[in-house]
């Protein structure tokens, strides 16, 4: 064997499909999704209108701090796995092995909690959709049809990722194009239907309303890591990749603050 041979074995490597509007729609979309609407009225609530605003202000901050650190690290490592490289790098595998599994654990709340927010809009769409009742749990009633949405839409969504993630990037785009119009729909409806005297009180709740809508906003922006763990997928530069993954934390906070504004 020469000792001046030169391994030509590459690295293997995903292939990069992904363009900058792809890796924002993923990004804003996970962060969106469907929650806000079974949770905007409680916000309003539990703070009024200008204390929910006030709540999700701060939270968009301190997820723009987060936001910022991911986009450091991600153009840093720009590998697909995201936190499980950040954590492998930085503290071993054992903390990375604890820190992945962390992650699947809130990803697992998250799509529980997406498999009844989708049903709850559906059910806004379609009053009758409850049909053939199944059984109570916590007061509520579940019904044959309601719980099919949200198993159906499970498969719809675990087959468009099997399929890769360029079609996920589409489908995705394709969910964020419908979301954006139906919120310009709500601030349509807000300035021709809505009174600015629905919006009191503005301030409810005290500091324990303020943090009642603080404290769900970590819970929200759930999404904007898909940019970090596709990173190995984009086609652009790696600090690019870092600072889309801001752009999207913040494009979610004003959503947010929309959606609290509009309801109102």
């Amino acid at each position: 064997m020469e000792r001046n041979a030169v391994d030509t074995t590459e690295e293997a490597s995903l292939l990069k499909v992904l363009g900058n509007w792809d890796v924002l729609a993923l990004g804003f979309g996970a962060m969106i999704g469907f929650g806000w609407v079974v949770l905007t009225g409680d916000w309003i609530g539990s703070a009024g209108t200008l204390g929910a605003v006030l709540a999700m202000t701060a939270g968009g901050v301190i997820m723009g701090v987060v936001g910022l650190t991911y986009a450091e690290l991600t153009a840093a490592m720009p590998k697909a796995g995201g936190e499980h490289n950040f954590l492998l790098r930085g503290m071993g595998p054992r903390w990375s092995f604890i820190g992945s599994w962390g992650i699947v654990g809130g990803y697992v709340t998250i799509v529980a909690f997406e498999a009844v927010a989708l049903p709850r809009t559906a059910l806004y769409l379609f009053p009758d959709l409850n049909q053939v009742k199944l059984w109570d749990v916590a007061g509520s009633e579940v019904y044959l049809t309601w719980a099919l949405v949200g198993a159906i839409a499970a498969v719809v969504i675990t087959t468009v990722n099997i399929l890769g993630v360029k079609f996920a990037s589409v489908a995705q785009t394709f969910v964020v194009v419908l979301l954006l119009i139906i919120g310009l729909m709500l601030v349509f409806g807000s300035f021709t239907g809505g009174s600015i005297e629905n919006m009191q009180p503005l301030i409810t709740g005290g500091t324990a309303g303020f943090f009642a809508v603080l404290v769900v906003v970590p819970f929200l922006f759930v999404g904007f890591d898909v940019i970090p763990q596709s990173a190995e997928e984009v086609n652009v530069p790696a600090r690019q990749i870092g600072r889309l993954v801001v752009i999207a934390v913040v494009l979610a906070t004003i959503w947010y603050l929309i959606t609290i504004v509009t309801t109102s």
